[in-house]
């Protein structure tokens, strides 16, 4: 999706020559030939749309010093980059504490321009981001936080938000990778619970002999193996939450003691003599069918009705595929700067790309996905070419193949001896003199003597530490690095071997 730009310059002119200059650059852009008009673009539905602001700093009216002072320090503001014809440090101090990202002595060049858009863009990227982490962590995650942009997603907003008035159980469902847990980390951070503990369990993934002690603790002694006194998961999220995720996994014996603790908001620990007391609020999702599974006798139906108080679908993401290209610039903004990778943005072509594919696996396919064109990418950009795998599944749609590496001139065949890690050819290697004759004058070390024999290994390292020492010229610390072995430990094998150091 194509970044926009508000260019905001009362000089009619230069708002022009703005214009024209960041289209070429790949951007949208909207004007506003006033700080009043500007400020009302900001504060009002277009706020969302607006990625970026350029300010002129001198203008009739509210000028650009008026404008950040009333929006510079709102929350959700896009990045403001100020132009000033004043390139004194004091005026890019005033704008930069008044909440400007950066400034621009006029008239500025496109080259300095694009830097400064895309460094903005992407430090805006990586800051939104670290506050979502942030907010993940602390249990504070919100679902205004959450990368959505169409319908398909309202409903489960909105009944995530009327959940997190109570203390309910909520069961989610849907397809795996559709982003339940973080569904269930936005009831909590919404709810009077935010800030508290959030446990995840994945019941799919504790072996069956396991799950009661890590579900419900153990006392010390109480089995074969238990050394030490252990709460679980469930005494961790007291006074918190408990997300249950793949709940449908949960053996048989397992769920008689979830329902008891459903029923009477106490835990009975393996070994322990009497009941613990527990206060968590229990939110569980599963990506199965539960009503086949109550029918196939795999789930209590009582427990079953005690997790669906308050169920909540989330669509899979071929159902909201408008969320696309929002949540690959988010995956885009992270993987670029984990990578250290200099990509800003993804191409229209890819865009189109991405939301032409049905995503069988969902956000976390996506994810996977933008993460493998970021490693791929060579450019600021990516294309179609960095998504193979997905173009090679969409009609109309095709990833150039990228060109082989350029391949070392091939050695003459070699005759002699059966060489190791050799065929038809080669290694370029050095000619190393040695007292063994079937090592002599060879350009590899051979594995075979002249009657036909293997040879043996203390004949071989010897031959490797002769070729070593002749290749790097008798240098000991390189020829050590590069037989990964210490120096002392060549010193020694050189004495046993009865080779002397090359000179250098």
């Amino acid at each position: 999706m194509t970044k926009r730009v508000l260019v905001v310059d009362d000089d009619p002119v230069q708002r022009r020559l703005l214009e024209e200059t960041i289209k070429r650059l790949g951007f949208d852009v909207r004007t506003a030939a006033s700080g009043e008009q500007a400020v009302a673009i900001l504060e009002g539905p277009e706020r969302t749309s607006i990625a970026l602001v350029l300010l002129d700093l001198v203008m009739s009216g509210l000028d650009g010093m008026g404008v950040l002072d009333r929006l510079g320090t709102k929350p959700n503001m896009p990045p403001i980059i100020v132009q000033t014809a004043h390139g004194s440090i004091d005026t890019a101090i005033q704008a930069m504490r008044a909440g400007a990202a950066d400034f621009v002595v006029k008239p500025a060049s496109p080259e300095r321009l694009e830097v400064s858009i895309r460094s903005a863009l992407k430090i805006e990227a990586l800051a939104v981001e670290i506050v979502r982490i942030k907010k993940k962590v602390e249990g504070t995650l919100t679902f205004a936080d959450l990368i959505v942009q169409g319908d398909a997603m309202a409903r489960v907003i909105q009944l995530g938000k009327r959940a997190a008035a109570s203390n309910i159980p909520v069961l989610i469902e849907g397809e795996s990778g559709v982003g339940k847990e973080l569904i269930a980390r936005a009831i909590q951070g919404e709810s009077e619970r935010a800030g508290r503990p959030f446990i995840t369990v994945n019941c799919g993934a504790i072996p069956e002999n396991l799950v009661e002690s890590i579900l419900f603790g153990h006392e010390k002694g109480s089995f074969t193996g238990a050394t030490d006194k252990r709460i679980g998961k469930f005494q961790e999220a007291d006074g918190g939450t408990l997300f249950l995720d793949e709940v449908g996994e949960l053996p048989l014996e397992a769920q008689v003691k979830l329902l008891r603790a459903l029923q009477e908001g106490e835990i009975d620990p393996v070994g322990s003599k009497k009941p613990v007391k527990v206060n968590f609020r229990l939110i569980s999702a599963t990506n199965r069918d539960m009503i086949q599974q109550v029918k196939d006798g795999k789930f209590r139906e009582d427990l079953y009705y005690r997790l669906n108080v308050f169920p909540i679908w989330v669509p899979p993401l071929r159902e909201r595929i408008g969320d696309v290209p929002e949540l690959a610039a988010h995956f885009l903004a992270r993987f670029a700067a984990e990578e250290g990778k200099r990509v800003g943005s993804l191409s229209d072509d890819a865009i189109r790309l991405l939301t032409s594919y049905s995503w069988p696996g969902n956000v976390r396919q996506l994810e996977n996905a933008v993460f493998r064109s970021v490693v791929l990418a060579d450019g600021p950009v990516i294309g179609i070419d960095e998504f193979p795998q997905i173009a090679a599944h969409v009609e109309g749609f095709q990833a150039a193949i990228p060109a082989a590496p350029s391949t070392l001139q091939k050695q003459p065949a070699y005759t002699g001896p059966a060489l190791l890690g050799a065929e038809a050819t080669v290694p370029q290697t050095v000619s190393v003199a040695s007292g063994t004759a079937g090592a002599r004058n060879s350009l590899g070390i051979s594995a075979i003597d002249e009657a036909g024999e293997i040879r043996t290994l203390e004949a071989m390292e010897a031959d490797m530490i002769r070729l070593a020492l002749g290749r790097y010229r008798g240098h000991m610390t390189e020829v050590a690095k590069r037989l990964k072995i210490g120096r002392s430990t060549l010193y020694r094998k050189m004495q046993d071997y009865g080779l002397e150091p090359h000179a250098s």
